[in-house]
């Protein structure tokens, strides 16, 4: 099991030194990247990391290492939980669970 730092961006960091190194965007019901889309049959979620704020509940985001089927990208989405996380469709949900 890899060692990752306590924070975001230093578990950021650490990902991609492995190869994580697209930024996915939430859209709905698949991940987008530049001028690629994935639905959530064409990807993995390989890794989760949740990372609580001390003090702000708007600090609070959940890390999730993506990877396509096709093992062609490799990449990190980052959504926030509670009351700020982005709506999504039930297939995206249950990948990221």
């Amino acid at each position: 099991m890899q060692h990752y730092e306590t924070t975001l961006v230093e578990t950021l960091e650490n990902l991609r030194k492995e190869g994580y190194i697209e930024d996915f965007n939430i859209r709905f019901d698949s991940l987008i990247c530049g001028d690629v889309c994935l639905l959530p049959s064409q990807f993995e979620v390989d890794q989760t990391f949740r990372f609580e704020g001390n003090t702000d509940p708007s600090d609070e985001a959940i890390l999730f290492a993506i990877s396509s089927l096709d093992g062609k990208l490799k990449g990190v989405v980052v959504n926030s939980y509670g009351v700020y996380s982005d709506d999504l469709t039930d297939d995206l949900m249950e990948k990221f669970k």
